[in-house]
């Protein structure tokens, strides 16, 4: 096989950016970019190209944005002249279908956000930080046919920080996977990586979110309240009612104490709503509809919360 591996590399979001980079760095040669179309985004839905177009362009690489791939002709006859080593795919928002799979000899390398076979599938990150990890880590695999379920290569634990949220441990994990995609490509094409199969009866799941994900269940101890609000930002984030009116929280703390679930409670600047098992949402930072981001005693002040007021009506 040649000194430096031929690519074809896959990839949409943020989180695919530093990869590309470091194979630019590492001296891979990248024949093409695929990416997803440009999409509307914004107040005037003006045609936005990915984060991973815009810096291909900045890289004079080449670029290819098919709206679908499993029965493109043109696409896989540019792709099998290409003749690549390998496809490296990373949060390209494809399905990848079987003659992708079968065109490179080293297969198909995905990086994904999560230590598989934990949290596969489209949210690892906002998961892992939800259901109150502390570990996560970045794996790299052989892409197959099941979802997430391919041989892994390599993988690299990585710690979750208490204030880390989806927004903060996304630019980590994507940094520590793009080195461990180059350890991956150099153990690979020197014959020292050895894939090795999943154990299916340790996955677990990491589905694609929901506005739904967002609303607090003040039925939830406030520390689950609290990591759902972490892992999910930017979107959904952590929402609920006040006086008949949506309200975001953006900041919040758990707290030891009784109150009754999701009943607001007023300490001289602190607000307060009960959650479940003997558990306190401290609220810090919210926003109601239409209003700024503001400060809990801002909010207090400015509405004057009574004691014993509901919030999710």
């Amino acid at each position: 096989m040649a000194q430096a591996l031929t690519l074809v590399f896959c990839g949409t979001p943020r989180f695919a950016v530093p990869t590309l980079d470091r194979l630019i760095e590492a001296g891979f040669h990248v024949r093409l970019v695929v990416t997803q179309p440009d999409r509307p985004s914004g107040r005037g839905l003006e045609s936005v190209p990915s984060p991973v177009k815009q810096r291909a362009l900045e890289l004079n690489l080449p670029i290819v944005q098919p709206e679908r791939i499993k029965n493109n002709e043109e696409f896989r006859i540019q792709l099998t002249v290409l003749n690549p080593d390998a496809i490296i795919v990373v949060g390209y928002g494809r399905i990848i279908p079987p003659w992708m799979l079968d065109l490179p000899p080293l297969g198909n390398i995905n990086l994904h956000a999560s230590l598989l076979p934990k949290y596969r599938g489209a949210a690892p990150i906002q998961w892992a930080i939800a259901n109150g990890e502390s570990v996560t880590g970045v794996s790299t695999m052989k892409i197959d046919a099941g979802l997430d379920t391919g041989d892994i290569l390599l993988q690299k634990e990585f710690p979750i920080v208490p204030n880390d949220t989806a927004e903060t441990l996304a630019p980590k994990l994507a940094n520590v996977g793009a080195g461990l995609m180059i350890a991956t490509l150099r153990g690979l094409k020197d014959g020292n990586i050895h894939p090795r199969p999943q154990d299916h009866t340790q996955s677990t799941l990491a589905p694609i979110l929901k506005r739904e994900d967002g609303r607090i269940d003040f039925s939830r101890p406030a520390a689950e309240i609290v990591n759902r609000l972490r892992g999910f930002q930017p979107w959904p984030g952590a929402y609920t009612k006040f006086r008949g009116k949506n309200l975001q929280v953006w900041k919040a703390a758990a707290l030891d104490e009784h109150v009754p679930p999701a009943e607001l409670s007023v300490r001289g600047e602190l607000l307060l709503a009960g959650a479940a098992k003997n558990t306190t949402l401290e609220i810090l930072e919210l926003q109601l509809e239409g209003k700024k981001r503001s400060a809990a005693a801002d909010f207090i002040r400015g509405y004057h919360v009574q004691p014993g007021e509901k919030l999710g009506a």
